[in-house]
């Protein structure tokens, strides 16, 4: 009996042998011409400016978050467009509306939250 799960580890085996082949391939067979000007950093085509280890402040990282928590907050509102339809002939209609609701209301209070803690200033 074939086990479900083979074709899947089989796309994983070639997926890996042709990576490591095209990879193998490239360092034995590119061309290796350093010079200084590939050597160097780059950083937008232009000079690199400062330390690289130089510290940002604790609020862009937290701005960052704040950005991805609302966002996937927001992608959750995608699929339940997209089946509303569907719980509407359902007869749930009205039920999920006022479940989207109450997630809403709890996004604007996170957000209110966030905005009147300051985290959203950037000075």
């Amino acid at each position: 009996m074939e086990h479900p799960f083979l074709p899947i580890l089989l796309v994983f085996v070639m997926a890996a042998l042709f990576t490591g082949a095209f990879l193998g391939l490239s360092a034995i067979l590119g061309p290796k011409k350093p010079n200084p000007s590939k050597l160097s950093v780059y950083e937008c085509g232009l000079e690199p400016v400062g330390d690289a280890r130089e510290r940002f402040s604790v609020k862009f990282f937290l701005i960052a978050m704040l950005f991805i928590l609302f966002d996937i907050e927001v992608v959750f509102l995608i699929p339940w467009a997209v089946t509303y339809k569907g719980f509407i002939a359902e007869g749930m209609g009205l039920f999920m509306l006022i479940e989207m609701g109450i997630f809403m209301v709890i996004l604007a209070i996170g957000l209110l939250y966030v905005w009147r803690k300051g985290a959203l200033d950037w000075r």
